[in-house]
């Protein structure tokens, strides 16, 4: 009997270790996830390690069409697991709501809670034969994963899909707005910090708390952010002590790739041409002067009012700025349902706007899915209207593109805060306390002016372009953030 439980002792130590991601079903927590996939599976013969990721079938095919920067299909010690959709409704997106946080996502949030099943059920099968059993979760996961408890070579780690200044002052204010020491931190820019009124709706307010109470199940809190842009919010959530006892924090970010693109079209197999040609929009900046475009992108969860599309056509227009608009509807819960046909909601813009401005090579007007990182890498673009969710952000900010903020919901409106006020990357479109008023043409005219001509716009593009190349070398050899993922394996594969 204790050679038996020698020899599985000796075999469980030879085994790989297990990591498992499990996301939370809203496009930018799924990439960011699959991403972090991307860079913990490009060491696993360095760490003998797998990951796998677990997500209903609708949002896992979402999180694989969607993807830029690698093929998982590539990857030997990648896998997907899909598990059977639950039954949830769909509804389209409502523009006109008062709050813009997305509530026609809610019902597929509260359906992604049946698979802890499933998923404990994976976690016992894969732990049979694993060394250790690492489960990466979507701090909105929490109730999903509490089965990691009850099996014995498996642990969890948090992760945070914001930016670690939002989750500090979160926290922060949530602890009484406790003094600070730390000379990085400018007390002012507290003071002065949006309110969370109009952030969220009540329902996913309750539903945070509800996964926040899992919380004391981790063993450590993982980041998608780098040291060097925010590294003294990373180390106030440290001496926070956040999750009732010292954890481990790690700041992994970017998880994106971060190789700047030229005029050339980079493929990793020409075999691959036919199945995945180039956008027509990356054709388009081929052909425009380096750093001369503006991107505007709203992303997947909330639309503009038809009114307000309006008014950003005429000062985008009225600029004079070359720009490529994305502008589609934003996602249904299951973006594959029958009744998300199409792109579901066609924004109407001013008469022959489109033919005008593409016919003057002024701008072009994008209604499908565009390849966002793939626009923001590519040499001709200068500059990026967005709503400053942290993915969209990071990914700009890596690429050293300056931002145009236009908050609209969740920690949107203080990443406007990091970009514009701490890192000084970007300027501000749509102030928030301003929120219920319409965004007019000529001010959005001033702002894209002000950013892409005027001595300010230089110095912010500057600061951009400097970040940027900071973020990227972070991640090579020794860089600070290829330093901590280092730590995070070794730690894992102890």
């Amino acid at each position: 009997m204790a050679n038996h439980q020698k020899n599985e002792a000796n075999e469980m130590k030879k085994g790989e270790v297990v990591v498992v991601m499990v996301p939370f079903p809203a496009q930018g927590h799924l990439n960011q996830l699959l991403q972090l996939s991307r860079l913990i599976s490009s060491y696993s013969y360095t760490y003998n390690v797998s990951v796998h990721y677990v997500a209903s079938f609708t949002h896992a095919h979402q999180a694989k069409l969607r993807v830029q920067g690698w093929d998982p299909r590539l990857q030997p010690n990648f896998h997907f697991h899909h598990f059977p959709k639950p039954h949830f409704h769909s509804p389209p997106p409502n523009p006109n709501a008062s709050v813009q946080f997305p509530a026609h996502l809610e019902s597929s949030f509260e359906a992604s809670l049946q698979l802890r099943h499933p998923v404990a059920a994976l976690l016992r099968d894969l732990s049979r034969t694993a060394r250790r059993i690492i489960v990466i979760h979507d701090s909105l996961m929490g109730s999903v994963i509490q089965d990691v408890a009850s099996i014995r070579n498996a642990e969890s780690y948090t992760f945070h899909s914001v930016s670690a200044f939002s989750i500090f002052l979160f926290l922060w204010e949530d602890a009484g707005k406790p003094a600070l020491n730390l000379k990085e931190v400018k007390l002012k820019l507290l003071e002065d910090i949006p309110s969370l009124d109009g952030c969220f709706t009540l329902e996913f307010l309750n539903f945070i708390a509800t996964q926040h109470q899992f919380k004391e199940l981790n063993s450590g809190n993982i980041y998608n952010t780098c040291k060097s842009i925010e590294g003294c919010y990373v180390h106030l959530l440290e001496g926070l002590e956040i999750y009732g006892g010292k954890k481990k924090h790690w700041a992994l970010g970017p998880f994106n790739p971060v190789t700047k693109m030229t005029t050339t079209p980079l493929r990793t197999n020409d075999n691959n041409k036919s199945k995945n040609p180039r956008h027509r929009c990356l054709e388009w900046l081929d052909k425009q002067a380096p750093m001369s475009v503006l991107f505007v992108s709203f992303r997947t969860t909330t639309p503009l009012t038809g009114e307000q599309i309006k008014e950003l056509a005429i000062g985008l227009e009225q600029s004079k700025q070359k720009f490529i608009w994305v502008l589609r509807d934003a996602d249904k819960g299951d973006v594959f349902s029958s009744s998300s046909s199409g792109e579901g909601r066609r924004a109407q813009l001013p008469e022959g706007y489109e033919e005008r401005v593409g016919g003057r090579g002024v701008g072009l007007v994008v209604r499908d899915w565009a390849p966002q990182l793939e626009i923001l890498g590519h040499s001709s673009t200068g500059g990026f209207m967005s709503h400053c969710g942290w993915n969209s952000c990071l990914e700009s900010i890596s690429m050293g593109v300056p931002i145009a903020a236009w908050p609209m919901h969740s920690d949107q409106p203080r990443n406007t805060v990091l970009v514009s006020q701490v890192l000084k990357v970007g300027l501000v479109v749509r102030d928030w306390d301003q929120r219920e008023q319409l965004v007019a043409a000529s001010t959005i005219e001033k702002k894209v002016r002000r950013l892409t001509a005027s001595r300010e716009g230089d110095a912010t593009r500057k600061r951009a372009a400097e970040l940027g190349v900071t973020i990227r070398r972070s991640m090579d050899e020794g860089g600070v953030s290829r330093r901590e993922l280092d730590s995070f394996l070794a730690h894992i594969t102890r």
